[in-house]
C-alpha cells in the first residue's frame, strides 16, 4: 500500500500502476471545470460577464420554447421559489423574460431574450473552439475515443439539468 493510498493526492505507486479509484471522478470534474471556466472567461470577454455556470443549465432547461417556473424548478431539481429567484436575477440581467403562454393565458412562461440566445450561440462556438484545442493536444482520434467512451459509460442521450442542485445538495 502506498503512503497516499487513503489520501487525496498524487499516486506514487510507480509507473504502470493504476491510479486510485477516486482519481477518475476528480479528473472528470477537473476537466469539466477547466472547460466551463474557459467558456465563461471568453463569454465575459465577449460581453457576457455576469453569466455563471448555473446559468447554462437554466438556459438549456428553458429551451427554445420557454417553460414555467414550476417546470424549470423540476428540471433543475430546485423549488419553484428557487427557480423564481434565478429567473428574477436573469431577468434583471436581460437574459430571460416572462410572458403569457399564447395557448393558455393563465400560464406564465419564461423565455430567453435575444441576449440569452446570443450567449448560448457564443458559448456553443466557444465550446467548438475548446474541443478543437483538445483535439490538437490529444489528437483527433484520441478525443473521439474519449468522447465515445464517455457515451458508453453515461446514460443515453438525455442530459440532466439538475446537476448544480445535485452537487450542491440544494
Amino acid at each position: 500500500m502506498s503512503r497516499n493510498s487513503s489520501a487525496v493526492g498524487p499516486n506514487d505507486d510507480g509507473p504502470g500502476q493504476d491510479p486510485p479509484g477516486f482519481e477518475l471522478p476528480l479528473r472528470l470534474l477537473m476537466a469539466f471545470r477547466v472547460l466551463i471556466d474557459e467558456v465563461h472567461a471568453e463569454l465575459a470577454r465577449q460581453g457576457h460577464p455576469d453569466l455563471r455556470p448555473m446559468h447554462g443549465f437554466v438556459f438549456q432547461a428553458i429551451g427554445p420554447y420557454g417553460t414555467t417556473a414550476v417546470e424549470l424548478g423540476r428540471l433543475l431539481g430546485v423549488s419553484k421559489q428557487a427557480a423564481g429567484k434565478t429567473i428574477d436575477g436573469l431577468e434583471r440581467l436581460g437574459y430571460v423574460e416572462r410572458g403569457v403562454d399564447p395557448n393558455d393565458a393563465r400560464r406564465k412562461v419564461v423565455r430567453l431574450t435575444a441576449r440569452g440566445v446570443d450567449s448560448l450561440a457564443r458559448s456553443a462556438a466557444i465550446f467548438e473552439d475548446l474541443r478543437a484545442k483538445w483535439a490538437q493536444t490529444l489528437g483527433v482520434e484520441r478525443l473521439r475515443a474519449l468522447e465515445e467512451d464517455l457515451r458508453t459509460m453515461t446514460p443515453g442521450d438525455s442530459f440532466h439539468f439538475d446537476m448544480p442542485a445535485w452537487f450542491g445538495g440544494g
